[in-house]
């Protein structure tokens, strides 16, 4: 009997590069099959193996690190051999069975993971990593434990937000932003992120009071410009419509945001 897709796994992990130097070692690598917790390598290998088998996998990069490498220990292109021995597995628990500070840890793994596929430019896998840890921070109806796990909710969908933005979801990352202030009205980046995303759908008199109040709350110049999940805002001007470009003749502040490149 083999693990199935979607089964919790329970690995004994050690990998070496060519020159047998270890990058990567665990006595208990607990992840779930398919939902992007290690490298696709050991997601393959473990979904083959009988509990108690042993094997030795050598692992092309493609599968593993690939052009990227993991800083500083894994090159780029580098294949790895693995010495793998399957411990346990079995179904993936419910997480609203798990204890909260069980589930804060689990959802901050995917939450980290999400990050590291970030960074490395992979905004799908990053944010499905982040669904994942949402799934993970979902609470009961008892007020306590949803004010333990806001916090980390809210860093979750802003994460995911950045990421939607990278993938061009403008609705999504709206929609995740707005999550973010409903559980915390007075996240800047949040609001930061609403304005743009509002500005850009043509929406400016919502945008206005949504960037009026981010502004009201990072008030300095340089808070203003430090970036926001992928954009920053750089200057404010007022433009006027009149009645012949425009039935309403009122003010609005429009927003000029600039793109950069996450550091």
């Amino acid at each position: 009997l083999t693990p199935a897709w979607g089964q919790e796994v329970t690995l004994k992990m050690q990998g070496v590069l060519e020159d047998r130097t270890v990058v990567e070692k665990d006595c208990k690598l607990v992840f779930i099959i398919g939902e992007g917790d290690v490298n696709q390598a050991l997601e393959e290998c473990a979904i083959s193996m009988m509990q108690g088998e042993i094997a030795l996998l050598l692992a092309d990069s493609q599968y593993t690190y690939g052009h990227l490498g993991r800083e500083p220990d894994i090159p780029a292109w580098a294949p790895l051999l693995y010495q793998l021995q399957l411990l346990d597995f079995r179904e993936k628990p419910d997480p609203l069975s798990l204890p909260i500070p069980e589930r804060i840890r689990i959802g901050n793994q995917k939450r980290e993971r999400g990050n590291f596929y970030f960074q490395r430019e992979e905004y799908s896998m990053a944010a499905q990593a982040y669904c994942m840890a949402l799934d993970m921070l979902t609470t009961r109806t008892y007020e306590e434990e949803e004010e333990e796990v806001n916090d980390y909710r809210v860093k979750c969908l802003n994460n995911l937000a950045a990421a939607q933005l990278k993938l061009g979801q403008f609705d999504e990352a709206l929609h995740s932003s707005r999550d973010v202030l409903f559980l915390d009205p007075q996240n800047v980046k949040a609001l930061f992120r609403k304005g743009k995303l509002l500005s850009d759908r043509g929406e400016y008199e919502e945008a206005m009071e949504t960037l009026k109040k981010a502004l009201k709350l990072e008030p300095s110049t340089k808070s203003c410009l430090e970036p926001v999940h992928g954009h920053k805002v750089t200057h404010t001007h007022t433009h006027t419509h009149t009645p012949s470009s425009n039935k309403v003749n009122q003010h609005y502040t429009l927003w000029r945001f600039m793109t950069f490149k996450k550091q």
